[in-house]
């Protein structure tokens, strides 16, 4: 990507190239009590996410013997420059945060074999700590790891006989800044964007889901490709980290590998 001249790289004002992603880590088992939890930061933004586990499903699946993965979401009221009311106070949770919270949850289904998992609910709490854009795509890619934590923890106790994970799952932000198309937006940047994606993908490259708009002029059929490409190569990147960070032992990549192979059975009938 070049500058308005074309002879100069256009860097970001954090000194990032437009295809780089802020740096990103992970720290597993950063709440003492919960079964899973990551604490995932991206950049400035920094997300708790905790997996509790619960004997029980929604009313309306008891007895179909599948699980459930579920998801809630919230900004701590410091988390911004300024502070916003908690959801309590203001009478419920916001539309943004329901939205938030229900992406986050299709986005962790999609990487779970809930028929494997029994009847019993994963709660994924993610908790922005502090803002610096791209908190629900930073909360979807931690959230996994809390999630495979809570799976882990329950195949370790015997509770399950594999672990149920589909594939693995994550987010990033995509966008048409300054003119340029980038990666992982900072507030700054997604505060005068003028496009600004968040996509979801899975380690096979499949869309689990895409959220995109234009807030001025309409973008091209090429810009989209581009963006497209960009988080291509960003999901990766994050999955990478990912599995770095879950570290997987011989047993347990076995018992991924064995939830993968039951429900290919099935499928074969």
């Amino acid at each position: 990507m070049t500058g308005p001249a074309g002879e100069t790289p256009w860097k970001r004002a954090d000194g990032r190239d437009p295809g780089e992603h802020r740096p990103v880590n992970m720290t597993r088992g950063y709440s003492r009590f919960a079964e899973g939890s990551a604490l995932v930061e991206f950049g400035d933004t920094r997300v708790l996410c905790t997996a509790s586990v619960e004997e029980r499903v929604p009313l309306f699946m008891r007895g179909g013997g599948k699980g459930w993965v579920t998801a809630e979401y919230s900004m701590l009221p410091r988390s911004t420059e300024t502070r916003t009311p908690r959801d309590s106070v203001r009478g419920g949770v916001s539309g943004r945060s329901h939205e938030i919270q229900r992406l986050i949850g299709r986005s962790l289904r999609a990487g779970t074999f809930l028929e494997l998992l029994g009847e019993r609910t994963v709660w994924v709490d993610c908790d922005v700590l502090q803002a610096d854009g791209g908190t629900r795509t930073a909360a979807i890619t931690g959230g996994f790891v809390a999630l495979a934590d809570a799976l882990r923890w329950l195949f370790a106790r015997g509770v399950i006989d594999t672990i149920p994970l589909k594939c693995f799952v994550a987010a990033i932000s995509v966008g048409k800044v300054d003119g340029s198309l980038v990666t992982d937006l900072s507030y700054g940047e997604d505060s005068r964007a003028e496009v600004d994606f968040n996509i979801v993908m899975n380690e096979f490259g499949d869309f689990v889901e895409v959220q995109g708009t234009a807030e001025g002029d309409p973008y091209s059929r090429s810009e989209l490709l581009n963006m497209i490409g960009l988080a291509e190569r960003g999901v990766a990147s994050m999955i990478s980290v990912q599995k770095s960070a879950l570290s997987l032992s011989g047993e347990e990549e076995r018992a991924v590998a064995l939830a993968r192979d039951r429900i290919r059975q099935r499928q074969q009938g």
